[in-house]
């Protein structure tokens, strides 16, 4: 399976053979100390992941719950006559189908999936860069897609990438992608890095955005429920990173303005030592207190989509 999508989640794979994601992780660690692929939280990829990119047919079938949830939870983000610029990717495919339902809203695109997700939406002004088409990802690069976003200005950012870590940021493994999402990022007052929890703790070649250039992270519940991706989620808290975890179950109701799931809520505490940022939500455990079902040290902020 690896051999034929690129990657592949450990949910997958055990839905797949019938057995349980603890068997799956097993036999992963095996195959990666015969070395026949790399183990990614909650995944395994190709052996040389640092350089070596799925094409988009592969990409649509990882992690497709994941990314569905991510999209709704991002889509309330969005509000009313907006102006926003979208990253490719398959994720920002899947939040391009959900923004076609918000009236007055204009996006910034040098993804041809995501124009061609809104190209019937009457009440959204789509605007592409120019550049060179990369074919693997149907995504606009070069110097033409960069020069096109020059003094433009908007609300928000949503991207995508290969990798995130706190360390680093959010990377990709192709240069003229960095480049891009570099450019495209700049543009905004606001980053929203949309990445599912098999790319939490994964490190590519070329950073796109540093963490603390990042305002917000959108990712789905599984990424709190093991303990490395849980581990990378506090500490991307502690840089000041807003966390919000999409639920894998029924999309929240739409809301009457445009027909998007209520934003989440976020709640953010006050500066703590050293001035790094430490979120807590509404009831949090006093220090050396744990939450029943939250990862042990976890005081981040964490929205549902949930009404």
């Amino acid at each position: 399976m690896v051999r034929a999508n690129g990657a592949v989640s450990l949910r997958e794979l055990a839905r797949v053979v019938q057995t349980s994601e603890v068997t799956v992780r097993r036999d992963v660690r095996a195959l990666e100390a015969e070395g026949l692929l790399d183990r990614r939280h909650g995944g395994a990829v190709l052996p040389g992941g640092f350089s070596r990119e799925p094409g988009y047919p592969q990409k649509t079938h990882l992690a497709a719950a994941e990314k569905s949830a991510i999209a709704d939870l991002a889509a309330g983000l969005v509000e009313e006559g907006d102006a926003v610029v979208v990253g490719a990717g398959t994720t920002t495919q899947e939040l391009a189908r959900r923004l076609a339902r918000v009236p007055g809203l204009t996006v910034v695109t040098n993804s041809l999936l995501v124009a061609q997700a809104l190209a019937h939406a009457n009440r959204v002004e789509v605007v592409m860069t120019g550049g060179t088409l990369r074919g693997s990802n149907y995504a606009l690069v070069g110097s033409g897609a960069e020069q096109s976003l020059a003094g433009l200005r908007v609300t928000k950012a949503f991207v995508s990438g290969s990798g995130l870590t706190a360390d680093r940021g959010l990377s990709t493994t192709n240069m003229l992608s960095a480049s891009v999402d570099r450019a495209l990022v700049q543009s905004a007052t606001e980053v929203i890095v949309l990445a599912d929890h098999t790319k939490l703790g994964a490190d590519t070649m070329f950073q796109t955005v540093p963490t603390e250039g990042i305002t917000r992270l959108v990712t789905d519940e599984q990424a709190a429920a093991q303990d490395p991706t849980a581990r990378e989620l506090d500490a991307l808290a502690d840089c000041g990173v807003q966390i919000s975890l999409a639920p894998l179950g029924p999309p929240a109701e739409p809301s009457a303005h445009g027909g998007q799931p209520h934003a989440p809520q976020v709640h953010q505490a006050p500066p703590g030592p050293a001035g790094m940022r430490r979120a807590a939500p509404p009831g949090a455990p006093l220090p050396g207190q744990r939450r029943p079902g939250v990862h042990s040290g976890l005081m981040r902020p964490i929205a549902t989509g949930r009404p």
